[in-house]
């Protein structure tokens, strides 16, 4: 499992402590954009929908699409397509999909509350695939999201098997568990290193020993009432 560390993260020092860490940009605060391409392993660009959802801040997908064509030209270097959050029409996201201009170095985002359908299609169609937790299902870890995430799991991995790269949006608190998931971000360590001399570089090896599993097991779905 890769795990992306989410910038910004200050003072600028504290973010070279991490050299050769894999990092995660927002299109919504790129400041480090620069930065950790010159001294990460992998980057991960992502739209920034999520903080723009938050605020209620409009999007600016050309913007969103020019900026991600100059930092893709790195091999390590992919990005999350843009997609709208609370959407209750799927067809929404694949039209955004649909308009993606950068082919494979892009990664579709499945909503938990839309339907397994459109994971299962968008596994069969991509190499890489985001899971974001939304709706019903935001609140990451809690039992509705696990139940939700069983579904999803039993109908993609067919015999255990893993259909493609999954990525969990704002996921690091679930390395290591029974989930396989290929890698996670989080803004763990650029909210929580507390200017505290070598911590960040110690959180972000104590996420780089936990890893998921690497096929599914099925379970079991519980009927609702």
């Amino acid at each position: 499992m890769i795990h992306y560390h989410g910038t910004p993260i200050t003072p600028v020092n504290v973010l070279y402590t991490l050299a050769g860490r894999s990092f995660c940009v927002s299109f919504f605060d790129p400041r480090d954009v620069g930065r950790v391409h010159g001294i990460g392993e992998l980057v991960m660009l992502d739209n920034g929908a999520f903080s723009a959802w938050k605020i209620g801040a409009a999007t600016d997908w050309p913007g969103y699409y020019r900026w991600c064509e100059k930092w893709l030209v790195y091999p390590t270097t992919w990005a999350v397509i843009p997609d709208v959050i609370d959407a209750d029409d799927e067809a929404a996201n694949d039209a955004l999909v649909d308009e993606w201009p950068h082919g494979d170095k892009g990664a579709p985002v499945w909503h938990m509350h839309e339907s397994i359908d459109r994971l299962v299609r968008l596994c069969d169609e991509w190499p890489r695939v985001c899971i974001g937790s939304s709706a019903e299902y935001a609140t990451v870890g809690n039992a509705r999201w696990h139940r939700r995430m069983s579904e999803a799991m039993n109908a993609v991995c067919v015999k255990g098997i893993i259909p493609c790269w999954l990525h969990m949006l704002r996921g690091m608190a679930l390395s290591g568990s029974h989930y396989p998931f290929a890698s996670a971000d989080s803004t763990d360590i650029a909210r929580n290193h507390n200017g505290e001399e070598g911590r960040a570089a110690r959180m972000a090896q104590r996420w780089a020993g936990a890893q998921c599993d690497p096929f599914w097991t099925y379970e079991p779905e519980q009927m609702t009432i």
